[in-house]
């Protein structure tokens, strides 16, 4: 009788690990993320402060992912051969932020003005998968505004958006807000806001008031 408990129990056991896939799946820790370099040999100084940030280490995985789905584009823009060598310049620039005096804050900039260029150029990088941590590019068009305001965004903790409008850009950072979402930041104009509910803004620039602006699809 025992024999046959035991058994019963060891089939039992079985059959539930199977309806929850495997045993080991469900006690295994999910696997780390991995950077664009190996964090183990990393030896310029940015890529140190990628690997022990966890925000830089999202936005590095994120604009690979990004990268990986141009290269699969042939109708992006550039064409997949120029993406790849404009990788490496963006690689060289961005190494040179850790000899600024604030290198995550540059860090931060390369890599949401890279995100921007890799999703603007490709349909199919923009495409919409569980993993991503990218929206955009959208266009907000503001009132008393004539040019019209593309918006690249970074869901990381916090939270990044990217603006570009004619030659001039800014990255903000996600601040706490009761309602929507709002970032904030500066360059030596002064300060930025963009204060983003659903499809509706309010973008404040250097000089000028709030401006109540309504999104749609870029380009």
């Amino acid at each position: 009788m025992k024999t046959v408990t035991a058994l019963f129990t060891g089939l039992l056991a079985t059959s539930v690990c199977t309806a929850m896939s495997t045993c080991a799946n469900a006690a295994s820790p999910p696997p780390p993320l991995k950077t664009s370099f190996d964090c183990a040999n990393a030896r310029a100084s940015i890529e140190k402060l990628i690997c022990r940030d966890p925000q830089l280490t999202q936005m590095d995985i994120e604009l690979m992912r990004l990268y990986h789905l141009s290269l699969t584009d042939e109708r992006s823009v550039p064409p997949p051969d120029k993406v790849t060598i404009d990788q490496q310049f963006w690689i060289e620039s961005r190494n040179q932020c850790g000899s600024g005096p604030e290198p995550k804050a540059c860090a931060i900039r390369s890599y949401a003005e890279r995100a921007h260029q890799l999703r603007q150029g490709s349909a199919i990088a923009r495409t919409k998968d569980p993993d991503r941590l990218t929206e955009g590019p959208l266009a907000f068009r503001c009132t008393g505004f004539s040019t019209l305001i593309a918006a690249t965004f970074f869901t990381t903790q916090p939270g990044v958006v990217y603006l570009k409008w004619a030659n001039t850009s800014i990255t903000l950072s996600q601040v706490q807000s009761e309602s929507g979402a709002r970032y904030t930041g500066k360059d030596y104009q002064g300060n930025y806001s963009f204060w983003q509910n659903g499809n509706e803004a309010l973008f404040q620039k250097p000089g000028s008031g709030a401006m109540s602006c309504t999104a749609g699809p870029a380009g």
